[in-house]
């Protein structure tokens, strides 16, 4: 966290987001959505920017976003209206980009966020439906720039929050969580690196304990949290830095230059009336009946906050560990599957945040984490459990058939059969090995007896070494104590 933001000054983010829905094709017309094609393969006349083409609304895409609008708490609106944005990009052949304006499809709503173990309510502006630009290529060739139109006319919901965000931690935050929900529902894949998510951010300053508004800077396009902290981090201080120094900030949209780690002025900031925006003559008003709108509603999963408390409450526990078990639908998912094969929750709480993300993030490697690609069945983990909690095996060997689980396709007990790492509890064999430890630790023995308790722990991991994980932890304890109280 900044320094600024714990001084005289107060950080105002409202954050901008972009977010590409799941459709099979765009927002006007059959072309392809899809990521990845070669350049200007899923184009048509529409996308294009043809005269006389007449535009069709992709139904698929406005049941996302009253999904999205519902998921969030928004409030349907039963009519909007499609606008023209007018512009000038290389990109966007049709020099003006449909989208909404006066009467988007959703007012309100909101995104709960939980930083630092506290819950803060971001209150959204609005949501509204637009078709993306094209892209421009600059870097393909030293003498010509190339446009790629397959992304003009992907349909997009700008999600607008009002400027409640306090830092760029919670900046961050926001785009995690606003992702894990699209995720969710199922209607964005949420690859930042291809843009399906980006944002921008308006960030200001004001003096603590004063709420009039100081002048913004946008950041445009950031596409990964990293890029967004970094991002709002830079403009905060590079505000505050002008302000104390008693000059002015220019109202600008900036861009973000991650190898310098710094943002960079790219125009003076547009407001709404340099857009020119009016009706779309080629679209009729928008209308959401209220039929489609309880469908949705109807069919929508148990969401993210809701499921996060049912976490809370039904297997005890921390908010914590359910915040971290809800970050995806699939990562709840294979937890719940999990305690249905062995009844521990916590104990399978602490093994899927701990050894099952290490093992799915290992898989992943430098790629992204697939939460639905989780290396070992939820009923294979139950089985494992189960063995620990019988006395069976050590939590420690555990760890040991866990990792040959990933590879094996034998059921635990057979892996503990088969490689004889069956918990040993026979005072005997324990009994010898601590003496061997004892024997061997004359000093530390005297250290202990003379009011060093701790110690205890050191002969506990000493002996737990010497068995090779197998001995019963809780025999060893007992033993241990027995022995050294001489």
């Amino acid at each position: 966290m900044s320094h600024y933001e714990q001084g005289d000054w107060e950080a105002v983010i409202g954050i901008e987001t972009h977010v590409q829905m799941l459709t099979r094709s765009k927002l006007f017309c059959g072309c392809s959505a899809s990521f990845g094609a070669q350049p200007n393969e899923h184009t048509c006349p529409v996308c294009q920017g043809m005269p006389g083409v007449l535009p069709v609304v992709n139904a698929q895409a406005v049941e996302y976003a009253v999904m999205a609008a519902l998921a969030l708490g928004g409030e349907v609106q039963p009519t909007s209206r499609w606008a023209r944005k007018n512009y000038f990009y290389p990109d966007l052949p049709k020099a003006y980009q449909v989208s909404q304006y006066e009467l988007p499809y959703c007012l309100g709503g909101q995104v709960t966020l939980v930083t630092d173990g506290e819950e803060r309510n971001i209150t959204l502006t609005r949501i509204h439906m637009e078709e993306d630009a094209g892209k421009s290529i600059h870097d393909a060739h030293s003498d010509f720039s190339y446009v790629d139109l397959n992304r003009a006319g992907v349909p997009l919901m700008e999600i607008v929050s009002e400027p409640e965000i306090r830092s760029a931690a919670e900046s961050a935050a926001y785009m995690r969580k606003l992702r894990t929900v699209v995720r969710w529902l199922g209607i964005c894949d949420g690859n930042m690196n291809e843009g399906s998510m980006r944002c921008d951010a308006n960030v200001s300053l004001r003096k603590r304990g004063t709420s009039e508004l100081g002048t913004r800077a946008e950041v445009k396009n950031m596409n990964s949290f990293r890029a967004v902290e970094r991002a709002v981090n830079y403009e905060i201080e590079r505000q505050a830095e002008l302000l104390n120094a008693g000059e002015e900030i220019t109202q600008e949209t900036r861009l973000w230059d991650a190898d310098h780690g710094v943002t960079r002025s790219m125009r003076s900031k547009e407001e709404a009336h340099d857009y020119r925006y009016f009706p779309c003559p080629d679209l009729l008003p928008l209308v959401i009946a209220d039929e489609l709108v309880e469908r949705v509603r109807a069919a929508l999963p148990e969401l993210p906050d809701t499921r996060r408390a049912r976490f809370v409450e039904s297997y005890d526990l921390s908010a914590y560990d359910a915040e971290v078990l809800t970050a995806s639908r699939e990562l709840a998912d294979y937890y719940e599957a999990a305690v249905a094969a062995h009844d521990n929750p916590k104990l399978v709480a602490n093994w899927v945040m701990g050894d099952v993300l290490r093992a799915t993030r290992e898989a992943a490697g430098e790629g992204e984490v697939d939460y639905s690609r989780i290396p070992l069945a939820p009923e294979r983990l139950g089985a494992l459990l189960a063995l620990v909690d019988d006395g069976s095996i050590s939590g420690k060997i555990a760890k040991t058939v866990f990792d040959r689980m990933l590879t094996d396709s034998d059921d635990p007990a057979d892996i503990v059969k088969r490689e004889g790492l069956a918990q040993v509890s026979d005072s005997g064999q324990l009994e010898a090995w601590i003496a061997e430890v004892v024997d061997g630790n004359p000093d530390k023995v005297e250290d202990y007896r003379g009011g060093r308790d701790k110690l205890l722990g050191w002969f506990v991991g000493q002996v737990m070494q010497l068995s090779r994980g197998q001995a019963n932890p809780g025999e060893v304890n007992r033993l241990l104590r027995e022995r050294l109280a001489g």
